[in-house]
This record gives C-alpha cells, sequence and structure tokens, in this order.
C-alpha cells in the first residue's frame, strides 16, 4: 500500500508550519517598518530598530524553507503558482531588500539617514502588501489547464487581493505595535499602547470582510464553511476569534506588557487555520489537490529525514535568540 497520500499531508503541515512561523516572526518586524513614520523622534525610531536587531535576518529562515519546501514536496504547484504570483512576489522580494539594506546603512550615516527611514518603511509596506496580495490572488483561485498556468500576468489583481493585502499591512502593525508594547518602556510603549487599540479594531474589521467575502469565491468555500455537519468543526474559530479579541482588548485596557502580543499571535494564529480550513486538501486552490502535486514518494521521505534534523535544529537557536535578547530594550545600548 502506497504511504504517498500521509507523506503529502505531512508535507502540507511541514509548509504550512514554516510559512505560518515566517508570517508570525518576520510580521512584527515589517510591522516596525510601517509604523515607523508614526513615531519620527530619531531615538525612538534607533529603539525600535534595536528591538528586533538580534532577531530580524533570522526570521526569513523560515520564508526559505516555506518556498524550498514548496518547490522540493509539491513541484507541480511551484511551477503553476510561481508564473501566476510573479509580479507580488518579486514586489515582496524587493520590498526585504530594501528593509533589509535600509536596517543596515542608516546606522552608517547621519545625512541620508532620512531617505533610509523611508526605504526602511516603504520596503516594509511593499513586503507586507504583497504577500497580503499574493494570499488573495491564491484563494481566489488560477486558470490552470493540465499541469500549466494559463492565466494572464494581471490576474492577480483584483478587489479581493488587494483587501486582503491591506488585511495583512493592518495586521502586521498591529504585531508590530504589540512588540513594542512589550520591548519598551515610557512615552514609546505609551504611544504602542495607544495605537494597538486602533490597530486591533481595523484588524477586526478586516478579519470580517475577508471571512464574509471568502466563502463568496469558490463554492468550496461556502460548502466548508456552513453546510452542515462541517459547521461543527468550522464553528469554533470564529468564536475562538471572539474569545481571544476580549482577552486582548482586557489586556490593553490592563496595560499589560506581554499578553497583547502573544494574544495578536494567536489572532493570528486563528485566521491562518481559517484559511487552512477554506483550502484543505487543494495547494492550488479548485485546481490541484497536495496529492496531485506531490513529488515521488522516495523524494518525500529523503527530504522529510533532512527536515526532521533541521527544524529542531532551526527552532533551538532561534529560541535561544529571542531568549538571550529577552526583556526591555535599553536606549542607551543596541545595535550601533
Amino acid at each position: 500500500m502506497s504511504i504517498a497520500p500521509d507523506l503529502a499531508t505531512i508535507w502540507a503541515f511541514i509548509i504550512a508550519f514554516a510559512v505560518f512561523v515566517y508570517v508570525v516572526m518576520d510580521g512584527f518586524d515589517l510591522g516596525l517598518g510601517i509604523l515607523f513614520p508614526l513615531f519620527p523622534k530619531k531615538a525612538d525610531r534607533n529603539v525600535m530598530m534595536n528591538s528586533v536587531a538580534p532577531v530580524w535576518d533570522g526570521n526569513e529562515t523560515w520564508l526559505v524553507l516555506g518556498g524550498g519546501g514548496l518547490f522540493a514536496a509539491f513541484p507541480l504547484a511551484y511551477a503553476i503558482l510561481m508564473p501566476a504570483l510573479y509580479t507580488p512576489i518579486i514586489a515582496m522580494l524587493i520590498g526585504l531588500i530594501f528593509r533589509g539594506v535600509a536596517f543596515e546603512f542608516r546606522w552608517r550615516t547621519t545625512r541620508e539617514r532620512n531617505l533610509w527611514d523611508i526605504a526602511f518603511f516603504g520596503g516594509s509596506l511593499l513586503a507586507a502588501l504583497a504577500q497580503g496580495v499574493a494570499l488573495g490572488a491564491m484563494l481566489q483561485g488560477v486558470h490552470v489547464e493540465g499541469r500549466h498556468y494559463a492565466g494572464g500576468w494581471w490576474d492577480w489583481l483584483t478587489p479581493f487581493s488587494i483587501l486582503t493585502g491591506v488585511a495583512v499591512v493592518i495586521g502586521y502593525a498591529l504585531l508590530g505595535a504589540t512588540w513594542l508594547v512589550m520591548k519598551t518602556e515610557d512615552e514609546l510603549r505609551d504611544e504602542a499602547y495607544r495605537l494597538s487599540w486602533w490597530l486591533l479594531m481595523a484588524m477586526l474589521a478586516a478579519i470580517v470582510v475577508v471571512s464574509l467575502a471568502t466563502p463568496f469565491l469558490h463554492i468550496q468555500y461556502t460548502t466548508r464553511w456552513f453546510a452542515w455537519p462541517g459547521m461543527l468543526l468550522t464553528a469554533p474559530v470564529p468564536i475562538a476569534v471572539a474569545v481571544v479579541t476580549a482577552l486582548l482588548l482586557r489586556s490593553l485596557a490592563n496595560r499589560q506588557d506581554y499578553r497583547p502580543f502573544f494574544l495578536t499571535l494567536a489572532l493570528f494564529g486563528l485566521s491562518y487555520a481559517g484559511l487552512g480550513i477554506s483550502m484543505y486538501p487543494y495547494i492550488v486552490p479548485q485546481s490541484i489537490d497536495i496529492w496531485q502535486a506531490a513529488a515521488p514518494e522516495n523524494s518525500q521521505i529523503l527530504m522529510l529525514v533532512g527536515v526532521a534534523i533541521m527544524v529542531p535544529l532551526i527552532l533551538g537557536y532561534t529560541g535561544w535568540s529571542y531568549w538571550i535578547f529577552r526583556g526591555k530594550v535599553n536606549p542607551e545600548s543596541g545595535y550601533h
């Protein structure tokens, strides 16, 4: 008996895990860049960048794992999705490059620091928006004929993909604000608290709008969420979102430093679970499922051995880095 279906499911969860870890880890430092214009003081911006200086580049390890895993474990899906999403993916990479270069160069100059601050903000905003647009374009489906992409260059650009792009930008900004609540003190933390309230309201509105729009994209989504008895499995997700939101509002009202960030991560996790419920078992929605797109069984087994070794190592050094640099950021020390 072939174990390929089981392997395909395992690999789908590995890639989903890698993408989610990237989203939440790189999300908060992209969120800091998005919030940069709201903190005009040089000292505040220095603290913001110092808060992520030890970890920001390591966070992108998970993006490589997710993209590389998709190419290796589901080559057919990679071959179809990449041409469909070339433009937003290239835009994302350009944004990440500008963000990374600005992170290094703004400390090395005084005269041109404002230009690098603009690059840091622009690169972060572009990367976040492009990720959300790519997500929306994938959710709405791509035109597939046989085993190749048959759509146009601009098929990714729709009102729904723009909506998801804006939603991701808002979500990342909320992650960045709650990260500042956790890592900073005094006036900077107070401003982060204030922004967190507004961004939470905006994120909840975005979740509601995207959740209402998604079932109308395809009948599969509608059936998955609203048909009986499947509703017994999907109903806990919006209920959990309501509970986490209530806890997040309470933690902000009580001015707790650590809970808002982790509760925001929980909101991201629930939203991500909702996407998984909508899409599974398709990896190219409505066209290609994970078993059709899977690499040969022997290849998946070989790669699984490597992942079993590397993922615990990555988790280990990532956790160690965050532990070493835990606590509040000292304004008098840091990357510079």
